[in-house]
């Protein structure tokens, strides 16, 4: 099953499937289906949104996320096809690869980060390498505005735009350096986005490390997945991680 925020590329039959979800109304560049008929053109991805009820196991979730209005409005087609109209998909961009499309006020804070990343990984112990997967922990993924924006090279980043990523850790020490990293950094860059634990459960990094930081036990936190929104205590949520190093 797909994750929250992986890119999809359809096949033909997925194209012409979505185009029919848009309907065959407005065909301007800003209507659904010209929006559609435009990524459809540039073989640009769809991203994997979390599934409505009653979806069945066969189906994908999909949105198509658009550029701001010019009144900053954010508007999203969303859609749903067979999962065998699916050509390909990958996970999200690394923050190294949409790096390229950070407005030049991010550059210096950005780069600081990445190099902060890759020392922070390299006093941590090396993963086992998974064919597909990431060699070395705090790899971040981006989502989000500056993914897209990297992705297809149109206006998605507005002057109060966030940088959102993904960190997956999977061990403990991860964790705590993850959050770490994350908090260093948040003074120099809007940063945003998701902490991911085993299993695809994830909760937002600012909610996590509030929670983390209190003495409080059980506590329980807002977390997302592939179908849906629930509570979790802090504690469920590191069982996966395996023991304490």
């Amino acid at each position: 099953m797909h994750s929250r925020h992986e890119l999809v590329w359809l096949s033909r039959d997925g194209w012409a499937a979505v185009q029919a979800q848009a309907g065959p109304g407005d065909r301007a560049p800003g209507s659904d289906f010209g929006a559609v008929a435009r990524w459809r053109a540039n073989d640009w991805p769809l991203v994997v949104r979390r599934r409505p009820p009653g979806l069945a196991d066969t189906q994908v979730a999909l949105g198509l996320p658009l550029p701001p209005a010019p009144d900053g409005s954010k508007r999203r087609f969303a859609c749903v096809v067979d999962a065998r109209m699916v050509a390909r998909w990958q996970a999200p961009l690394t923050l190294a690869e949409a790096a390229h499309a950070a407005p030049a006020r991010w550059h210096d804070a950005l780069h600081a980060l990445l190099a902060d990343c890759t020392r922070t990984a390299a006093a941590l112990p090396r993963r086992a390498f998974v064919p597909g997967g990431a060699a070395v922990p705090l790899c971040p993924l981006v989502f989000g505005s500056l993914s897209m924006q990297a992705m297809t090279g149109l206006s998605y980043l507005r002057a109060d735009s966030d940088l959102d990523l993904l960190l997956a850790p999977e061990s403990r020490a991860e964790l705590a350096a993850a959050l770490a990293l994350l908090q260093r950094h948040a003074t120099s860059l809007p940063l945003d986005g998701e902490i991911v634990f085993p299993g695809g459960v994830a909760v937002a990094w600012r909610e996590y490390a509030t929670a983390a930081a209190s003495p409080l036990v059980g506590a329980r936190l807002l977390v997302k997945d592939g179908h849906g929104v629930r509570l979790a205590t802090r504690e469920s949520l590191e069982a996966g991680l395996g023991p304490p190093c």
